[in-house]
């Protein structure tokens, strides 16, 4: 079982729920140490205390708010585990949204709450099935590691996972990003719908889904571990600058289609670009302005 990372309660209305917090993810990366490149030997980085020029061992440590350069506020676990805050000591639901709601740029990392006790057990699932029942996640503030945050909680397979979400201002306004006004034509963006078709999966897992790079490295330590040749590095595909986009479009279909018939069978996809229907309507002249004017606009709407 993963570590504990904080214990305490979930606070639904009247109802108390208490759990341990444990990490959902695991991280499979490969790390690497800094060494010194002449002799091998392990670069760390030590602690020094600047006033006595000395390394200090953990236990002489401790936590201080700079009020000037010359006086720090000493600040210990017991004063944080002490705050007078109702989310010191629990995950305190606030409200209740659909999830498409949320925008998901502000939810982060996930963790999964652990039932603590038996005692626990009849209030956890009653707010499990409450929230599989409503289709709804819970938005509750909770404060760890020396910030109030904000959290979502939701259900994964009969566990309740909270994830931490990110203050509305922490999220930078995304509008000066925004590139130029541009028109699309209808068939166009018929044809970017196709291939988003052509590329759709059930799930993500498979081959397309595993993480190559941590794959590489291994191969190059294990190369080097055995005193073999490096393996080579497959050439870049230059991707060619795109003079036509429905011709780039058409091409990305057919490829995409090749790839789903090689890994899973053919796929269902719209033809392109053969229009049909309506399609076939929006050749005409006026229809085809029409529909450059009101694209031309939605960039500038959806901001």
């Amino acid at each position: 079982m993963p570590r504990t990372i904080w214990s305490g309660a979930i606070s639904f209305g009247l109802v108390t729920v208490p759990i341990n917090v444990v990490g959902a993810t695991e991280d499979h990366s490969i790390h690497f140490h800094q060494y010194h490149l002449e002799d091998g030997g392990r670069v760390r980085y030590r602690k020094v205390c600047e006033l006595e020029d000395r390394e200090v061992s953990q236990e002489e440590i401790g936590k201080g708010y700079e009020l000037t350069k010359t006086r720090v506020i000493p600040i210990t676990d017991e004063d944080l585990s002490n705050l007078p805050l109702p989310t010191a000591k629990a995950i305190e639901i606030d409200a209740f949204v659909p999830l498409e709601s949320i925008d998901p740029i502000r939810i982060a990392e996930g963790y999964y709450l652990q039932p603590a006790g038996q005692v626990a057990a009849k209030p956890y699932k009653l707010l499990v099935e409450a929230l599989s029942r409503s289709s709804k996640v819970a938005v509750a503030k909770y404060a760890w590691s020396g910030r109030e945050r904000l959290g979502l909680l939701r259900i994964r397979d009969d566990v309740l996972v909270l994830h931490a979400m990110r203050w509305p201002d922490e999220i930078r306004d995304p509008a000066e990003l925004l590139p130029p006004p541009a028109e699309v034509s209808e068939a166009e963006i018929e044809g970017a719908l196709a291939l988003m078709d052509t590329m759709t999966v059930d799930r993500l897992e498979g081959e397309e889904f595993r993480d190559r790079y941590t794959e590489a490295v291994a191969q190059i330590i294990e190369a080097k571990r055995e005193e073999k040749p490096l393996p080579e590095a497959p050439e870049p595909e230059q991707p060619a600058p795109v003079l036509d986009l429905m011709a780039a479009l058409q091409e990305s279909v057919s490829k995409a289609r090749a790839s789903r018939s090689e890994d899973a069978g053919p796929a269902e996809v719209h033809e392109l670009p053969k229009p049909k229907k309506k399609a076939a309507a929006k050749k005409q002249p006026a229809k085809k302005t029409a529909a450059k004017k009101t694209t031309g606009r939605r960039p500038r709407s959806s901001a």
